[in-house]
């Protein structure tokens, strides 16, 4: 009996199976050969029977298929934005360590989508104090015609960082709109009068819900008031918060000896003006995240201390830091860190454009927080 090796040669009455990469895999007897790399068989031939083996590539399991987690889902295991405070302190200062933080975070990279008037941003960033490796996929589109669907919708990819492989898929939508409210908390909880009263919201969308929940639980306003261009929106938010809330006709009724001023807009050209703040007041610019959108005019922003949350992308996002030339003093983390002081005495701005890191350690958060129940 002579021996020939056939590479590729499909074995006699073998159908193919799915996913075997050459559509060749035996099953039945032959299975344990196929997967030691090799197989024979007695096939018959004219003149007698040979043993033809057949070379199988090698076998490498592919990785698990990623968890997706749907907004429910986040929403249930981030059911509060003050969950998120201590983390995202944590990353705000490990971020303003430079190198020694271990924090990597690029730019976010912006794609206009002209034709529609859209956005879509992509802002990767790892944590390696906390080993995570996430990337958001986020959307603005104003839909002035169609209110039905969202102005931002974002996605968040979280990977195994010591294989790169895909772990979980899910909503950013949630995440956004509760850690931008908790580094809000945080620069209010540094930077606001100490007598703080009365509470200002500008905008209605879903930055001022997340906002005004939060706010509310971690601070004792005894007034809150709320502008919005579109005045049904402003008086629909009114009702559907459980706390009393002032609809204000204008901007400048809102912010007229308001203590904290939240500005959560869609706004492309100033919308609140410096002659209406009140000395000592403190401002969360929270809007215009575009070099050539604002929300606030030259003097609100000449006339207050600056911070920021990265020094890098105000100076190149943000057209309330650009337009205006204002000086940034600090960067959000050296507060915390205690490198740079808060000044609640002054009347202060936070410019906050948001930061992949403070999605990276929101989805650990969600994703450790699922896990645990699964």
């Amino acid at each position: 009996m002579s021996e020939t090796w056939q590479e590729g040669h499909v074995p006699v009455n073998t159908p193919a199976r799915s996913g075997d990469p050459l559509g060749v895999a035996p099953h039945g007897a032959l299975a344990a050969a196929w997967l030691a790399g090799s197989i024979c068989s007695q096939v018959s031939r004219s003149g007698g029977r040979s043993r033809v083996c057949v070379a199988r590539p090698p076998v490498t399991m592919s990785a698990a298929p990623p968890v997706f987690l749907g907004s429910d889902v986040v929403e249930k295991h981030l059911h509060s934005a003050s969950l998120l405070i201590p983390s995202l302190e944590a990353a705000l200062a490990n971020f303003s360590s430079g190198a020694e933080g271990g924090v990597v975070q690029p730019m976010r990279t912006v794609v206009p989508v002209q034709k529609y008037g859209g956005f879509l941003g992509v802002m990767p960033a790892y944590s390696a104090r906390d080993d995570t490796l996430t990337t958001k996929l986020v959307t603005f589109y104003e839909h002035k015609k169609d209110s039905s669907v969202s102005s931002h919708q974002a996605t968040v990819l979280l990977f195994d960082p010591s294989n790169g492989s895909l772990k979980v898929v899910m909503d950013g939508s949630v995440i956004t709109a509760k850690r931008t409210a908790a580094v809000s908390a945080i620069a209010t909880k540094f930077l606001m009068p100490a007598d703080a009263e009365v509470l200002c919201i500008l905008g209605a969308g879903v930055q001022a819900y997340s906002h005004y929940e939060l706010f509310t639980e971690q601070f004792s306003f005894k007034e809150v008031r709320i502008w919005n261009r579109t005045k049904e929106n402003a008086v629909k938010f009114a009702r559907s918060v459980k706390g009393p809330v002032r609809v204000c006709s204008s901007a400048q009724e809102a912010v007229t000896g308001a203590d904290v001023i939240l500005t959560v807009t869609v706004a492309r050209t100033p919308i609140l003006f410096g002659e209406w703040i009140k000395p000592g007041a403190h401002i969360n610019a929270v809007g215009a995240s575009r070099p050539d959108w604002r929300e606030l005019d030259d003097e609100a922003m000449k006339n207050s201390v600056l911070y920021v949350d990265s020094r890098e992308a105000a100076q190149n996002e943000s057209g309330d830091v650009i337009l205006s030339g204002a000086e940034i003093f600090a960067e959000l983390g050296e507060v915390i860190k205690g490198t740079k002081p808060a000044l609640p005495e002054k009347t202060t701005v936070f410019k906050s454009l948001g930061m992949a890191i403070e999605d990276t350690v929101a989805a650990k958060l969600v994703y450790d927080s699922w896990l645990a129940g699964n």
